[in-house]
């Protein structure tokens, strides 16, 4: 009794908080009193037009809000058609009549209750109300200002496409649908947040995605209870399996070409509108250090670049903490004239390793997120002149040794390297655990931080698929794209752990395959 009565008070309590939601109430017939209704709930505001005409002797008024629709489209394919309507029978059904013949648009629809006209008058499409009809007609006129397909930002590639989602929902699903040209690429909508009415669409190719995969996505966002969804980021935040964790356990990109791979995979991707990111899900550890070029180059000069990017990974997880620990408690690993020379230019340094390694990566977090924020021609002078600057000023005051600007500024350099930010920020935020690790108990401090960070690893899940497969559990048949990228002809098969559906993806007998000398000299003989 006491959950019924608390449940009871929360939607109240909601019912009160949520006052610019619409009753289910009809339409009247009179078309005045609804534009009347319109201009009420939405406090007269000037961006609402509402503009009167007839039909022969039909009176009726469209609404639209400007910005949204295209005021052309209104004025050529509404307005104008019903200006030079003839004469028409009195005993014709009028409403049909426009919904059928009158309105010369592409897409048309009836309703009949205010919930679906509020929606789609603030989806960009004009409402049209006649005069003694309890209905209103829809007609898309969507028409607002976006930002035109531009290159890629975050993600560059050299031999890729220089495409990039935007902004528009529509926009961003022709771009993936131009490269799937299949009936089996479905797009299922959502309307999220009790306010902002956000529109979001979920991708997947049927027979390939796995239907409990599809099923589990559907059911978090349907769980989404709040006002406003701004952007992908607050999806991710609100449907991931594990928040306690610094690790990324969705994928995000602004590539379509990135989410098509991933689609074809069996992935499922999650687009929201006003957001030039897709979320893509499940995402796995290995995922993260995969860059586009990979497979736009041959498999071998991938293999090495996938492998330098994976050890620039650990040198920015653990160069600060591993140079501690050296010069803490294990000098006799640092031979002799190097410890030597360590030594003599940390003579006149006042703070111990930790110390002095903590004001200079602080430092440099700082001027990194000053440049970030700043415009760019000043943000890139801050960045890279500010870290020039201070590191020589700190060196010559006495505050840090050389050897220790070199440590943080290799360790900078490696934590770009990796491809997405979302990993890159996970290394800088476990660097400052692993060096209060080493600075306790030398390298078994930093041994124990390793071990701790993998079993958390291991222990992810990404909707039910494990975040380290398919390195644990190990499987040695989808080895093909973890540390070494194997030949495109040799992707036979797609993760098992990923689609339970379609799994061959590639043909027999596409390994090449060159003519012999011998046979290239024949066709020649006979020519």
């Amino acid at each position: 009794m006491k959950k019924k009565k608390k449940q009871r008070k929360n939607d109240n309590y909601r019912q009160k908080q949520d006052p610019l939601k619409p009753e289910d109430l009809p339409i009247l017939r009179e078309y005045k009193e609804n534009i009347r209704r319109i201009k009420e709930e939405f406090g007269d505001s000037a961006d609402i037009v509402c503009r009167d005409f007839k039909v022969s002797i039909h009176k009726g008024a469209l609404v639209y809000v400007d910005g949204l629709a295209d005021n052309k489209v209104v004025s050529d394919f509404l307005l104008e058609p019903f200006m030079e309507k003839e004469i028409i029978p009195e005993r014709i059904d009028i409403f049909q009549y426009v919904l059928d013949q009158a309105v010369a648009l592409g897409s048309v629809e009836s309703i009949a209750d205010w919930n679906k006209v509020y929606d789609s008058l603030l989806s960009g499409n004009t409402i049209i109300f006649l005069d003694g009809c309890t209905k209103a007609i829809s007609g898309e006129t969507k028409g607002w200002e976006k930002r035109s397909i531009s290159e890629p930002t975050t993600q560059l590639s050299i031999r890729g496409p220089k495409d990039s989602f935007t902004e528009t929902l529509r926009t961003n699903t022709a771009l993936i649908r131009r490269r799937i040209k299949s009936p089996n690429l479905w797009l299922e909508s959502f309307k999220i947040g009790r306010v902002s009415q956000t529109d979001v669409g979920i991708m997947y190719i049927k027979g390939i995605a796995n239907e409990k995969i599809v099923k589990e996505i559907k059911e978090r966002l349907g769980r989404i209870d709040m006002d406003s969804i701004i952007g992908s980021g607050y999806i991710e935040q609100l449907i991931e399996d594990q928040t306690w964790t610094t690790f990324p356990t969705t994928y995000h990109t602004e590539r379509p070409d990135v989410v098509t791979s991933q689609l074809l995979e069996g992935r499922v991707a999650i687009i929201v509108d006003g957001t030039p990111f897709v979320v893509t899900a499940p995402a796995i550890f290995i995922q993260f250090f995969q860059a586009p070029d990979d497979y736009y180059s041959r498999f071998d000069i991938s293999t090495g670049i996938r492998i330098l990017r994976i050890l620039a990974f650990l040198i920015a997880l653990m160069g600060p903490a591993t140079y501690i620990a050296a010069t803490t408690f294990h000098q006799e690993m640092i031979p002799t004239s190097m410890a030597i020379a360590i030594a003599a230019q940390r003579e006149n340094v006042p703070f111990p390793a930790f110390v002095e390694a903590l004001i200079m990566e602080v430092t440099f977090e700082i001027l990194r997120e000053a440049g970030l924020r700043l415009p760019r021609a000043v943000g890139q002078a801050v960045s890279i002149v500010g870290a020039l600057v201070i590191g020589q000023a700190a060196v010559q005051a006495g505050f840090v040794s050389p050897i220790m600007v070199i440590v943080v500024s290799i360790t900078a350099i490696a934590n770009f390297s990796t491809p997405i930010f979302a990993m890159a920020i996970a290394a800088r935020l476990l660097r400052f655990a692993l060096m209060g690790l080493a600075t306790i108990l030398g390298f078994y401090g930093m041994m124990l931080g390793l071990i701790f960070i993998t079993i958390h690893l291991c222990s992810l899940r990404s909707f039910g698929v494990p975040y380290m497969m398919p390195l644990a559990p190990f499987n040695i048949n989808n080895q093909q794209d973890v540390f070494v990228r194997f030949p495109i002809w040799a992707f036979k098969k797609r993760p098992p752990f990923m689609s339970k559906g379609n799994i061959v993806r590639t043909g027999e007998n596409q390994k090449p395959d060159p003519p012999k000398p011998n046979d290239i000299q024949e066709t020649k003989g006979d020519k």
